[in-house]
């Protein structure tokens, strides 16, 4: 199925997009697939200039702010780097968690093979993020994800540090979600092997605040994609 950049928009001024990136999707060109799909292509496409203020993991969907000219790339990026833009993702995670504004603060590299992370208390670079419970179920919380710095997998390492780390997510200790784990007296058609509820990392990024050209600040919302939003769903009607 083609993606239509313009249908992924969820803002848009003479200097900035903010789309809502489907999961699955690089943020950058990919150096293994030359012709893979990518936001970047897809942006530069849409308006030439196009360059990205910053990146979302492939299997991350949500909100991802997109500068059309120079000036604004570089408006955007200092706020980036001085960690004036607001950050909200949304996370399911294994287990019952009650986080009332609970900060980690702990140093993050990248491994070896630059493709995981480790808490690394010598070599890593600060990392900090704060936590908040938006809806504990019967057997895993929504949770609000509020990273200050912006480190590879840093959402994800430091949930697991919490002992909640994200459904769907065995890299970093997070089990797979299935309706049987949900759905009391659940029974599968024989023969059949059941599917998880979610093939990927449960993290959405949500919500971007910062501030426009003309110093207007504005707070940009990315809705849960089919998968995300399916999977609330669930656990809303069955817990």
């Amino acid at each position: 199925m083609r993606i239509k950049f313009k249908d992924l928009i969820v803002f848009e001024n003479d200097d900035i997009i903010v789309i809502n990136k489907p999961p699955y999707i690089a943020s950058l060109d990919e150096r293994q697939a030359d012709n893979s799909l990518s936001i970047l292509r897809m942006a530069k496409e849409y308006s030439d200039d196009a360059q990205l203020a910053h990146r979302l993991d492939k299997e991350t969907s949500g909100i991802l702010a997109i500068a059309k000219n120079p000036a604004a790339y570089r408006h955007l990026s200092m706020q980036f780097e001085h960690r004036q833009v607001a950050k909200r993702y949304h996370a399911v995670v294994n287990g019952v968690h009650d986080f009332d504004m609970i900060s980690v603060y702990l140093p993050i590299a990248q491994k070896r093979d630059g493709t995981e992370v480790a808490i690394d208390r010598i070599k890593g670079k600060p990392a900090e993020t704060i936590f908040n419970t938006i809806h504990a179920y019967r057997k895993h919380t929504l949770v609000e994800c509020m990273p200050i710095t912006g480190r590879m997998h840093q959402i994800r390492i430091h949930l697991t540090c919490l002992k909640a780390p994200i459904v769907c997510d065995p890299t970093y200790g997070g089990e797979m979600i299935y309706l049987s784990d949900l759905k009391r007296g659940f029974n599968l058609k024989k023969d059949t092997d059941e599917l998880p509820l979610m093939k990927r990392v449960a993290l959405h990024a949500r919500s971007l605040t910062f501030r426009l050209l003309n110093d207007e600040q504005v707070t940009i919302e990315a809705p849960y994609p089919k998968d995300f939003d399916v999977l609330v769903k669930q656990l809303n009607k069955f817990s």
